[in-house]
This record gives structure tokens, sequence and C-alpha cells, in this order.
């Protein structure tokens, strides 16, 4: 029987050490576009470490020794919003950003989807708001039909009445008074615009809210496989509305560097802990040659 030559042994010897670095340990990828500059830039290729969060299993979700993403974290993971949902998660497109938002976490967003400076609030922690007295009659009434109850009437000055509500009742109150009635926060530092949303996390309820519904909705859809919808501000799981709803994944919100970039969570929504591949590492090819080898930031 005629032997097999050395050189190929060592060959196949090395095609097998890739094959099985890059299955178990370590893939490449190109950045693709100019939305994590200057972390990354286009056209650069960089190292990624799969065992950052855990060892996704192959042909599969699963993972050993799983671990959660770290805020800041520059992180290779699969579309989570493809064509098709039935397409399979390791097949899906691939996308770089930083995580943002880990699970548990609340970021106050804006209606573009943006995080804001703003501080962290709850839904419900309470601010003061004022209104002319001359509108008192008008309130009673909105606040008897949207039951709001137990907030006093903690002053009266220049004219105006000045009353406790929480972010959501605010929201609520604008809604419906739809301008009539001049109710503006008493400190206006607290007149931002953004809403305070709950990245889910594993096993935790979330309440749902009218400004988060539709986040929540996709991602119970896509994710949690269970048909939901909703009509008005009303969340339907399974047919039957709900105020919260506990997940079973933990979730992600990403951010690119670039804010004109849209392949973010503005435009796919909240990544599951399954789609994660791994956290990026070393920079192994630049136009720039003082970036290689670098670490990603």
């Amino acid at each position: 029987m005629r032997r097999i030559p050395v050189w190929v042994k060592a060959m196949l010897t090395a095609v097998v050490l890739v094959l099985l670095v890059k299955t178990f340990a370590i893939t490449s990828c190109t950045i693709p576009s100019t939305g994590m500059e200057n972390s990354l830039y286009q056209g650069e290729r960089v190292l990624v470490n799969k065992w950052s969060y855990g060892f996704r299993v192959p042909f599969s979700t699963g993972r050993w020794l799983t671990k959660l993403a770290g805020k800041g974290d520059v992180v290779l993971f699969n579309n989570p919003n493809p064509r098709s949902l039935q397409t399979a998660v390791g097949r899906r497109e691939l996308f770089i950003s930083r995580v943002i938002g880990i699970p548990g976490d609340t970021l106050m967003l804006n209606d573009e989807l943006l995080v804001t400076g703003e501080q962290v609030l709850s839904p419900d922690s309470k601010s003061l708001y004022d209104y002319p007295y001359t509108e008192e009659e008008v309130m009673q009434d909105v606040m008897r039909r949207l039951n709001i109850q137990d907030n006093r009437l903690v002053g009266y000055a220049d004219g105006k009445y000045i009353r406790t509500f929480s972010h959501y009742e605010y929201y609520l109150l604008k809604q419906s008074l739809a301008g009539k009635v001049d109710l503006a926060p008493v400190y206006r530092e607290d007149m931002g615009k953004s809403h305070p949303f709950v990245i889910p996390a594993k096993g935790k309820p979330v309440n749902v809210y009218p400004w988060n519904v539709m986040l929540l909705c996709n991602t119970i859809v896509r994710h949690e496989g269970k048909l939901a919808n909703v009509k008005g501000d009303t969340l339907y799981v399974g047919g039957k509305p709900v105020e919260t709803y506990t997940f079973d994944k933990d979730y992600y919100w990403m951010a690119s560097n670039n804010p004109v970039n849209l392949c973010d969570s503005r435009l796919f929504g909240l990544v599951p802990h399954d789609h994660l591949i791994g956290k990026t590492w070393r920079i192994w090819f630049s136009s720039r040659k003082e970036r290689v080898f670098q670490q990603v930031q």
C-alpha cells in the first residue's frame, strides 16, 4: 500500500486544525460599513472570541458555560430580524455593534429610539407638574376617565395648581388632553421626550406601556415563538390582554458608534443572547498599519 507523503499529512493536519479553531474557538469577519468608526473602520478584519459568552453549539442556539455580555462590549451577532424568520440563526447575516443595554437595564430612549443623556427614571417615579387653576375641572374629568388616583394637590403658585404624577400617568394625560391644557413639569429638566425602556432579562416580568408595546410585541413574535399583537395600546399574547410579560431569554440593546448608521437596535430591535457569536478581540488586517493587532475597544 502506497504511503501518504509527509507534506500531504501536514497540509491535512493544518486544514483540520484551522477548521477546529474556527468552529470552536476563534472566527474572523470583515467590517462591512462605517457604523463602528472610530472603533472599527470599514474593510478592517477582526478576530472574534467565540468563547466570550459561552460556546454556541454548532447547528444549534444552545450554549455551554454561558455568561452574559458586558456593557460596552463590541459584539458579533446574527441578524435578529431577517427577511424570513425560518432562516436558521447560524445562517443569518452578521452584524457588529456595541452593547449599551444588558438584561435588566433601563434605558431612556427618545422617539427615534436613540439613547438620551437624561436621568434614568422608573415609569412609576413621581414628579411635580403644574397647570392653570382654571383648568381644574377638565383635569379632574380626565383623571377620572384614566383612573388616575392618589396624586395629591401639593401646591398653588402663580395661578397654577401643582400635582404629582408618575412618568406613565403624565404620558397618558398628555395623550388625552391633546394640548387642551398646559400641563408641564415644574422642573423643566424633566421635560424630555424620552421614555424608560427595560431591557428584558430571563424570568423577570416587564411592564407593558404605550411606548414599549410594539417593541415587546415584535420581540415576543420573533424570539419567544408566541403569537402576539397590539390593539390600541394593549398587548395581546395568545389572544389574551397582558399588562406584563415574562421573557424566556436574556436580551441586549445594541448601538452603532455612528448614529447615522441604522444597523443597530433602532432597526432590528432587541438582540437575544442566543444570537451572540462572540466578543471582537483584535484587528488582524487594516489599511492603517498602526492598527494591526490592536485590541478592539
